[in-house]
């Protein structure tokens, strides 16, 4: 069971201002060594090559989440809204708190080499043998599995996933105001304490008050700018593309049997498709940019170069294009190989739609994908619409398409072998 805690916790934020805990379930999870592991994990993976500051970490922007849930659980409470189930707040706290503790080192770049998704490691971390397994079963036991549908978006009461999963979550919340924060940046800020305000539990959905659409459409902009300023940012789509082929690189030497010089188990497990959760957990970006230090000894040159290039930010540059031309790229890739260069790997067409972001989309699907419910207005009758009926603001920005085509490569060897690439291709690459 849970209980209180005989005196209440207190974090210093400074997004927040400060997180309070006053559940002893919540305050254990927060002291398992499956959560501390999320300090040495940054929430922006590789944005800290673009922005300095950006060095916050999965755990504080879990602690983030778990107090904007609990500011909205407490004002549902306090004003005695009917369509919030009480029963339901450590659950959705816990949900809260624990929503990323599957995170591995460098956020979503290196899921996307391995075919993983942080949702999976987070669900087998809380129902394996973990210490978050263990403080979960002390609620009861069939609580871990509770929590783990939540984040897998299948438990029967949608209310409560809605708080961590929806187009307007605590998870976005945070996180959008957290990385402006620590990126330097204004584009992300808007009025948290108004949305709260306005937000209602209605036919098992958190919706808003019609009163406070502006304050949605101020949220909804700042989405939009931080996607293209930051997390769209091309300095850092350089830096996780050359990530996202260190390790590439890496799994294609071993399925070749070459003999890595130096090669830890939980890679070695990692590279092979055999890993489990204890061993994922030994992951984080400690650990894995002392591995990258030591592959820039090994006598694959490739693997190398990539991996000095990552540590020591020697970051390929990028032009943009509307359309890159196939011949034009093909005449490169010939003239790349002719100066021992490798076109895989050393010139890479990049498009931004390619990363997981979505700034808003009012219907429920895109591409026959389920996407996350649309952000819903309740209105003096009690009735709902779809935001982008009332706001023209956010009309504008559903399902926006922007962007351009970049081409990312190393700049250097080019500029030495400039005399032996033909005009089109220097022209191409502003040699």
């Amino acid at each position: 069971m849970n209980q209180q805690l005989t005196e209440e916790k207190v974090f210093k934020d400074p997004v927040h201002k400060y997180i309070y805990v006053q559940d002893q379930t919540i305050w254990d999870l927060i002291n398992t060594k499956e959560f501390q592991r999320l300090r040495r994990i940054r929430q922006l993976g590789t944005s800290y090559l673009t922005f300095h500051g950006a060095e916050h970490s999965r755990f504080s922007h879990s602690l983030g989440v778990y107090e904007i849930t609990r500011k909205i659980i407490s004002q549902f409470e306090r004003n005695e809204y009917p369509g919030w189930p009480q029963e339901e707040r450590l659950l959705a706290l816990c949900a809260a708190l624990l929503h990323d503790v599957g995170h591995g080192p460098f956020s979503h770049s290196l899921e996307q080499v391995f075919d993983t998704h942080h949702e999976q490691w987070t669900c087998a971390i809380l129902l394996e043998d973990t210490e978050v397994n263990r403080v979960l079963r002390r609620v009861s036991k069939d609580f871990p599995d509770k929590v783990a549908s939540v984040i897998g978006k299948t438990y029967p009461n949608p209310i409560v996933v809605s708080l961590i999963s929806s187009q307007m979550d605590a998870d976005r919340m945070d996180y959008l105001l957290r990385d402006a924060y620590f990126t330097g940046v204004n584009y992300g800020n808007f009025d948290l304490e108004r949305i709260l305000r306005v937000l209602r539990p209605v036919q098992g959905k958190i919706v808003v008050k019609e009163s406070g659409m502006h304050a949605i459409e101020h949220y909804l902009m700042s989405r939009y700018q931080m996607y293209w300023q930051i997390y769209f940012h091309p300095v850092t789509r350089s830096s996780e593309i050359i990530l996202r082929q260190i390790t590439r690189r890496a799994k294609e030497l071993y399925d070749n049997g070459y003999s890595f010089a130096w090669m830890p188990g939980p890679i070695n497990k990692l590279l092979d498709g055999t890993i489990a959760v204890q061993d994922y957990l030994k992951l984080d970006e400690a650990y894995m940019q002392t591995i990258f230090s030591l592959w820039t000894e090994e006598q694959d040159s490739l693997l190398a170069e990539l991996c000095d290039r990552f540590l020591n930010r020697r970051l390929y540059k990028y032009i943009t294009l509307d359309d890159p031309g196939d011949s034009l790229l093909e005449e490169a890739a010939g003239q790349f190989i002719a100066i021992g260069l490798n076109p895989d790997y050393h010139m890479e067409i990049d498009f931004p739609f390619d990363q997981p972001y979505d700034i808003y989309r009012p219907d429920a699907k895109k591409g026959g994908k389920e996407e996350k419910a649309p952000i819903l207005l309740l209105n003096e009758d009690n009735g709902l619409s779809e935001i982008s009926v009332k706001s023209d603001i956010v009309r504008s920005i559903s399902g926006l398409h922007q962007g351009q085509y970049h081409i990312y490569y190393p700049v250097e060897p080019l500029l030495a072998a400039a005399d032996q690439l033909s005009p089109g291709v220097r022209e191409l690459f502003k040699i």
